[in-house]
């Protein structure tokens, strides 16, 4: 990016894990949901660009409808896009996923966006009656569709997952007539394609490893675009992040909380349980941006390069975390990691 400009785009991210008290007490999902919305306020407050809240049907997260947390933020904010990371249109339905989320464009005067994708957790498919036989024609065909009713025109379409619509019109409309949709990857090659195809840009989900290995998929990306005659759109990254006052802070903090939540999830994927080790060469090498403001900062700004992107968002919270440490995280972020970023970015531009 030497020699360009390189506008850069910076949001949170949460699944609505729930946080403990300063005592160490287990808030509860009706707590947690509220701490989510005092946290949205805070980033606006201190220049975070966007926030961006998972879907999960488990019992250690409490957001489980994205969308209607997010419509109680846009009462309280004015200026951050109010953003799902992700909506799992598989198991969804894409005519209320485009109402609800034309209704919280509404209510935020512009704000909502949806990031839409197939879903790394497969619970919420027998919770809503579908098939996990069914996870590839499910997303390609609610793409399509959810593609369609973008266009905010009478729809008529047919497909095998859903009833088939005859000039449907779709309401409210948007005083924009488009909500911005983006497709969330987290290593699938079908689906940056399938961004491609349908004109939409790219998020990618960097949980784990090297940033580098994603660097193909963006080139797919661009080289797909190319072949199909859609725009070649800024391309967004998340991953997982904590940041405190040092080094040794943010670690000695987030570790135990991270460890617990990797290991319930492990225990339904058979993954072995993360040693320290493996954590702190995920820290040094890999996709996890804990640490110090200037630590992560610098980490932050050579993956933006590396790989180009336009908007970087920190997932936050995993696990049992403290909500105060979160508080804490969000300050950090916006007051002395965006500004430190966007200075290293400029360095190397000029």
């Amino acid at each position: 990016m030497t020699g360009k400009k390189h506008e850069v785009l910076f949001g949170i991210d949460t699944f609505g894990d729930l946080p403990v008290d300063d005592n160490k007490n287990l808030l509860t999902y009706a707590q947690a949901i509220r701490q989510v919305v005092d946290e949205a306020v805070l980033a606006e407050k201190v220049g975070i660009d966007a926030i961006a809240l998972g879907e999960h049907h488990r019992p250690e997260y409490a957001i489980s409808a994205p969308d209607t947390v997010l419509a109680g933020i846009a009462t309280k904010t004015s200026k951050i896009t109010l953003a799902t990371g992700v909506t799992v249109l598989s198991s969804d339905d894409p005519v209320r996923v485009f109402e609800r989320f034309s209704t919280i464009d509404a209510l935020s005067n512009g704000r909502a966006q949806v990031i839409l994708g197939r879903g790394s957790f497969t619970e919420s498919f027998p919770l809503f009656g579908y098939d996990l036989q069914d996870y590839e024609v499910l997303f390609e065909e609610k793409v399509q569709l959810f593609a369609e009713l973008l266009k905010e025109k009478p729809v008529t379409w047919e497909g095998t997952t859903r009833a088939a619509l005859d000039k449907a019109d779709v309401f409210p409309k948007t005083e924009s007539g488009h909500i911005e949709t983006m497709i969330g990857v987290g290593g699938s090659p079908q689906s940056v394609i399938r961004a491609a195809h349908y004109n939409f840009p790219l998020m990618l989900a960097i949980i784990g490893g090297s940033p580098d290995r994603f660097v193909p998929y963006i080139d797919l990306y661009r080289q797909a675009t190319k072949e199909f005659g859609t725009k070649t759109h800024p391309i967004g990254m998340h991953s997982p992040g904590f940041i405190a006052d040092t080094d040794e802070e943010a670690i000695r903090l987030a570790w135990p909380p991270y460890k617990k939540s990797h290991d319930r999830i492990g225990k339904t994927r058979g993954w072995a349980p993360i040693t320290r080790d493996q954590f702190m060469y995920e820290i040094v090498n890999g996709s996890l941006y804990i640490g110090s403001p200037e630590t992560v900062a610098k980490k932050m700004a050579r993956s933006i390069k590396l790989l180009g992107v336009g908007r970087f968002d920190l997932v936050y919270g995993q696990g049992p975390l403290a909500a105060s440490a979160r508080l804490k995280f969000i300050e950090l972020y916006g007051t002395k990691v965006i500004p430190r970023v966007r200075e290293l970015l400029a360095e190397d531009e000029r």
